[in-house]
């Protein structure tokens, strides 16, 4: 299967070339992740994995002329060392529909497009769209970060910045082309067929030496009578415990950048709003639902600070806070987000997650599906002091330290199991919470080998509060609260 992957791109690149009508551009990544977690579950139970991770990317872009290309990106070969077996899910267990294709992230992707559009310019007008697969995202990464369908058009030169509008086809229904309020259900058990939508407007500008975006988007999931949505019940992972069912979303913000002298900042500031219009009543066997009235909202704050005080030092300030939910057991819902693959960065092992969704199997820190701390700024305060030093020409290191607390409190919680042991909801209690999640140490070296080779050793010390077993275990008692620790040595090849 890799050699006949190999065979396809060679021969539509070729192909291209001998017709004398495309020039083709091929860059991309190769990296490996050599990882050693250590106590991810806080000493509630065992906890010590060692494994390695690679990735082999390509973006192939075909030019046909100055105002028209196409773009594809292509992952191979992309998994777990020591874990061949290739057979997706359909093969293995007889599961059948779009959710076949991403399940078993312990397999290695033999071939997997993320992307694939075209992008034109429309004549004798300033404005580029672009159709198919491609990326969509806003600010910094913290409300949308994910490939969709659908078709994207910017308007260039108004004012001093360009205007993007986007639409994007989330869901087709139970993968099945039909807009009827029900069907009959597949082999997840969903009925509704209707579709999800994800509307965005995004203005990117700059006033002297700051550059922003200004943005919105609009989130609709009609496929809502059969009590599922889209979000979180469609994904291929666990999002954080009692998160909302998202039926609809609206959210604005702002995301500035710049440099002033030696100072540079990143910021970010969002609200949004929207329905959870599914009436749960319980939290579900895994914890996945929240309890609220109906209504959402939220907020994320940002505010990255670097000082150079000469080439070889830098000082650094990080801070953040995310909304959270006073009450999981009825209320507003909380929202931060509609959905992210993870690479949004502050430390290395309490948010820091690489999602294995369509993108495959990449490492994650505390906000992984099994373990389901929060991710990004959910529910969360967090501010960090870094420096950065040049060591050598091609040797930087990097140094953290980062206090970080539950903006809601996080009550403790336990499962509740019906008569054969099996279990079927959360209880909350009330009366015991905290809001201490923990303090972490990080650490970076970066080797830059060649100009297109680096090699990063780098690694995190996190040390729990109250708040975070009770958020990842639903209690702290019955064991000692240890710390969680991760290495993570990197080779990374750009070409």
């Amino acid at each position: 299967m890799m050699r006949r992957a190999s065979r396809l791109i060679a021969f539509i690149a070729l192909w291209a070339v001998a017709l004398g009508a495309v020039e083709i551009k091929l860059n991309g990544v190769y990296t490996a992740w050599f990882q050693s977690q250590h106590d991810f579950w806080l000493g509630k139970k065992p906890y010590d994995d060692n494994y390695v991770v690679q990735m082999l990317r390509f973006k192939i872009q075909g030019m046909t002329g100055d105002h028209l290309k196409f773009v594809t990106r292509l992952d191979l070969a992309q998994g777990w060392w020591g874990v061949d077996n290739a057979l997706r899910s359909v093969q293995r267990t007889g599961t059948k529909g779009g959710s076949a294709l991403f399940d078993f992230k312990d397999t290695n992707f033999l071939l997997h497009v993320d992307q694939a559009y075209i992008s034109f310019d429309v004549p004798n007008l300033p404005i580029t769209a672009r159709v198919g697969r491609m990326w969509y995202g806003l600010g910094n990464k913290l409300m949308v970060d994910n490939n969709y369908d659908g078709v994207q058009v910017d308007v260039k030169n108004l004012g001093q910045g360009t205007l993007t509008l986007s639409w994007a086809k989330v869901s087709e229904g139970v993968d099945a082309l039909t807009d009827q309020d029900s069907t009959k259900p597949d082999q997840r058990g969903f009925w509704d067929a209707r579709d999800a939508d994800l509307y965005m407007a995004n203005y990117t500008g700059k006033a002297g030496a700051i550059s922003y975006s200004v943005y919105g988007l609009y989130y609709q999931d009609k496929s809502i009578r059969d009590m599922n949505a889209y979000i979180p019940d469609h994904l291929q992972f666990f999002k954080t415990r009692f998160s909302p069912q998202i039926t609809q979303l609206m959210a604005f913000g702002i995301a500035p950048k710049g440099k002033i002298g030696p100072l540079s900042f990143v910021a970010e500031f969002d609200y949004l709003t929207g329905k959870d219009e599914i009436d749960n009543t319980t939290h579900g066997a895994k914890q996945m639902w929240d309890i609220n009235d109906g209504t959402l909202s939220g907020y994320n704050i940002y505010l990255k600070l670097n000082y150079a005080v000469s080439d070889a030092l830098t000082f650094g300030l990080v801070g953040g806070m995310g909304s959270g939910d006073d009450d999981l057991t009825g209320g507003k819902g909380n929202v931060n987000k509609l959905r992210t693959s993870g690479f949004f960065y502050i430390t290395e092992v309490w948010e820091d997650s690489i999602m294995p969704d369509e993108e495959g199997i990449t490492p994650q820190g505390l906000g992984a599906p099994n373990v389901r701390a929060y991710r990004e700024l959910e529910n969360t305060t967090i501010g960090q002091i870094n420096a950065t030093f040049k060591l050598l020409p091609k040797l930087k290191a990097f140094l953290s330290y980062s206090y970080i607390r539950a903006t809601q409190p996080v009550h403790a919680w336990s499962v509740v199991t019906d008569e054969q042991g099996n279990p079927v909801d959360a209880e909350i209690d009330p009366d015991t919470y905290a809001q201490d999640l923990g303090q972490e140490v990080d650490f970076r070296l970066s080797y830059q080998m060649y100009k297109n080779l680096n090699l990063t050793l780098r690694g995190g010390y996190f040390m729990p509060g109250d708040a975070a077993a009770y958020l990842i275990n639903g209690t702290k008692d019955g064991y000692d609260l240890k710390p969680a620790w991760e290495l993570k040595f990197t080779v990374t090849h750009k070409f």
